[in-house]
């Protein structure tokens, strides 16, 4: 079995059903020193399926700049560090791309362990030209500059994919049917769970099953770019 070098090793783990996990991410989770995570908690559960037993230490948005320092201390002192973000692929909008700057500054070695990804998976079966697609992460809640981020989205040919919480998709929704029109579109909720669930439609057929009924769950909203709109 390949020994790990001491640095920071970017493990992506389960979006949903915990089946999902590499046999290298486990390895690596296995041979770690330190697992550094953005809810200490769902990690906890994760790792005891497994049977991995290894000290835990949060590191979120609100805790990142006083966190990052000591994490590359301790790969100075030879210490191999496992990230990994609440689910999905570190660094796809969490606070991973801030230490992942700091330990290439530093000259740490810096590994990606690749896996499940929330983005991947819904345009898989959104229905819309995969080939081509630009990921915006949440849209700004406030609608002015939700609005404005949408009229910088209005010319994009590609495919767009966007995270949204269950309380701000019906307004996100609206946004986007008024900037960007009537398009083509699918909602992909709690992706590889239980209630795994994926709506597919125009923009303004998907608000009326969302007015329907309260939006639950973790989403990803994909959003065909303006040449396909108009084919």
């Amino acid at each position: 079995m390949e020994e790990l070098e001491a640095g920071l090793y970017l493990v992506s783990t389960p979006i949903g059903n915990l089946e999902d996990i590499t046999l290298r991410a486990l390895r690596v989770l296995r041979q770690a020193d330190l697992i550094a995570a953005e809810d200490t908690r769902r990690t906890f559960k994760l790792l005891k399926v497994y049977e991995i037993e290894k000290p835990l230490t949060s590191y979120h948005d609100h805790n990142k700049e006083r966190k990052a320092p000591r994490l590359i201390e301790e790969m100075r002192k030879g210490k191999k560090v496992a990230l990994v973000s609440d689910a999905g692929t570190p660094g796809i909008s969490d606070p991973a791309y801030h230490l992942v700057r700091m330990a290439l500054q530093e000259g740490m070695k810096v590994v990606p362990i690749p896996g499940p990804s929330a983005p991947i998976a819904a345009i898989q079966v959104s229905g819309l030209p995969p080939d081509r697609f630009a990921f915006e992460g949440f849209l700004p809640r406030k609608k002015g500059k939700r609005d404005r981020r949408l009229e910088e989205l209005r010319e994009e040919k590609r495919t767009i994919i966007l995270f949204e919480a269950p309380h701000r998709l019906l307004p996100s929704l609206r946004s986007i049917l008024e900037i960007l029109g009537d398009r083509r579109a699918a909602i992909c909720r709690e992706l590889t769970k239980r209630f795994e669930e994926v709506l597919r439609g125009t923009v303004s057929e998907l608000i009326g099953e969302v007015e329907k009924r309260e939006p639950r769950g973790e989403m990803v909203v994909v959003v065909e770019g303006r040449c396909a709109a108009r084919q």
